[in-house]
């Protein structure tokens, strides 16, 4: 194959593989002998009872904690074996929203948004600022959100300007933690349909850490079910729906399952 030719998605390594993960706390065992493999261009959903390490395994994931044991690879690379400058270069290629946000205070949302790109891209600040003003607006805000402060705006500005800035250096994979939490079903359903949008129209990987059923059944093309200290079951949401196992069966099947069900049949 020549040097210029780009391996089809099919013949990329997975964007996020994990093999064997064991994350103890003392005595306390969160995970062991975890495995996930999240597939290039898929929206996956991650669920789970408390407890059971949703968080835990997004830091992992992330190099945020430091597993008990196992491997995780990142676009094929074992992160453990990675020199500082590979895990920089590794950075630039994910973009993450965390569950508040995560936005600095003192900044306004231009500011925001910009961070990403002033500390990576070295490029000028006339480029940094139409590259933040271009982010902005693809997550449906204007002009005049770009000199509010965070405390100036609402939970649902707050998360798409914590999008918007997971998504400054374009990235090939988009982590998402609860990210329709706290919010209204009519503006969650619109931050569903964001997310969907923007990884159709920029070919994103997400890795979707939720309990929000109707975000389950209307953007995810898969849902890894966190249980019994690993991962027990990967499929669509429909197969899930024919799981034996308990928690599975009392979540999919229950009263909110059947209404998110319904609702995903009626859209």
């Amino acid at each position: 194959m020549s040097e210029d030719v780009i391996p089809s998605p099919a013949h990329r390594p997975p964007p996020i593989e994990v093999k064997g993960l064991l994350n103890a706390f003392g005595e306390r065992r969160i995970h062991e002998d975890l495995d996930l493999t999240v597939r290039a261009g898929e929206v996956l959903g991650i669920v789970g009872g408390s407890g059971t390490g949703k968080t835990v395994l997004l830091n992992s994931i992330l190099g945020l904690r430091e597993p008990t044991a196992g491997t995780v690879k990142l676009f094929g690379e074992d992160t453990a074996r990675m020199s500082r400058a590979e895990r920089d270069d590794i950075e630039k290629r994910w973009g993450v929203l965390f569950q508040h946000g995560a936005l600095f205070s003192s900044l306004t949302v231009l500011e925001n948004v910009a961070s990403p790109l002033v500390e990576h891209s070295g490029l000028p600040a006339d480029t940094i600022r139409e590259l933040a003003e271009m982010k902005i607006a693809m997550v449906g805000l204007g002009p005049e959100s770009h000199y509010l402060k965070p405390a100036e705006l609402s939970g649902g500005m707050r998360k798409r300007v914590g999008l918007a800035r997971a998504l400054a250096l374009d990235p090939e994979l988009l982590f998402l933690d609860e990210p329709t939490a706290g919010l209204d079903p009519i503006g969650a359903a619109a931050f569903d349909d964001l997310i969907l949008e923007l990884q159709e129209n920029l070919d994103l990987t997400v890795f979707m850490i939720t309990h929000d059923l109707d975000s389950l059944y209307a953007i995810c093309d898969r849902i890894a079910v966190l249980a019994d200290k690993r991962v027990v079951e990967v499929a669509p949401p429909e197969e899930l729906e024919r799981s034996d196992h308990p928690w599975i069966k009392e979540y999919f099947l229950g009263p909110r399952g059947r209404a998110a069900r319904a609702a995903e049949g009626n859209g």
